[in-house]
């Protein structure tokens, strides 16, 4: 998905044990472990007219990796790809050298009738290693993906290590992602079970941290890796992810992250002049802001 609009940086809070602030990134944390950029899309309604139509732009340096809990998205991309991204599988395009692509409402849900879109877009910042390599997109249906119960809570494994499951994920290692639902008031003890930074979004509900209540809406970034323990209300909805930051400072322009500048100003010039691969059959094109 495009970043085609200027992230406005809500105000962040220090709560003792935790930063919050709205979703990456934010004025107190540029990155968690890998993750550079987290999108929350809707809950929107789509219909009537109203779809969802990303034309062609480009990423380098990263991966896309989308997430839906509701809705259908068509995704396309110069690597030759067509897919389908529905909810509870995970769709991961990593950019490298150079990639475009686009997203749209699939043709067939586009007769009239409304459906609710909302999911997450998420960029992870490749290794300087895998920063040229070329462009790949990696498919993983629902049934794919670990799950289990504790008590209240609910868990899916969404990418990477957690809990003693395992679940890796293309062209990237050391990081975790997992949904996790309540079904009634619980602790969750993330100590020994995730290594690294580690970020929570609520997607829904509220949470107890350090004796504060935080809301649906907010990102919360622990200050010590390994060793924090929240209270989810009921029917609460979380996004946990994080893993070992890179070595290496990211520099972010538009869609484009690398650990060159020089990277990113060539790839500039390299969209604006047209040189990066394009959709043969699709003549939309965003141009660079």
């Amino acid at each position: 998905m495009s970043n085609s609009e200027l992230i406005i940086e809500e105000r962040s809070r220090d709560i003792g044990d935790f930063l919050v602030g709205r979703f990456l990134p934010f004025r107190k944390k540029r990155m968690v472990g890998p993750f550079i950029f987290i999108d929350h899309m809707g809950p929107s309604l789509i219909g009537n007219g109203n779809y969802l139509d990303i034309g062609q732009h480009p990423h380098i340096g990263l991966s896309t990796l989308t997430f839906l809990f509701e809705g259908e998205v068509e995704h396309r991309d110069t690597t030759g790809t067509i897919q389908r991204v529905r909810p509870g599988e995970v769709n991961i395009m990593t950019a490298g050298k150079g990639v475009t692509h686009t997203e749209r409402t699939p043709q067939d849900l586009r007769s009239g009738a409304t459906h609710t879109l909302h999911g997450f877009q998420i960029w992870l910042a490749l290794s300087e290693e895998k920063e040229d390599m070329d462009p790949e997109f990696h498919h993983f249906e629902a049934g794919q993906l670990p799950s289990w119960r504790e008590g209240e809570l609910d868990f899916l494994l969404v990418a990477g290590e957690g809990y003693g499951h395992s679940f890796p994920l293309p062209n990237h290692d050391d990081l975790f992602m997992l949904e996790i639902k309540s079904s009634g008031t619980d602790q969750l003890n993330t100590h020994d079970h995730l290594k690294g930074e580690i970020g929570i979004c609520v997607v829904k509900g509220a949470i107890e941290a350090c004796g504060n209540t935080i809301e649906a809406g907010n990102m919360l970034v622990s200050k010590i890796d390994d060793t924090c323990t929240i209270t989810l209300k009921d029917q609460t909805h979380l996004l946990l992810f994080g893993g070992k930051p890179l070595p290496e400072e990211r520099f972010i322009h538009w869609n484009f992250v690398s650990t060159s500048k020089e990277k990113i100003e060539a790839a500039k010039q390299g969209w604006v002049n047209k040189e990066f691969p394009m959709l043969e059959d699709d003549d939309s094109y965003i141009p660079l802001p």
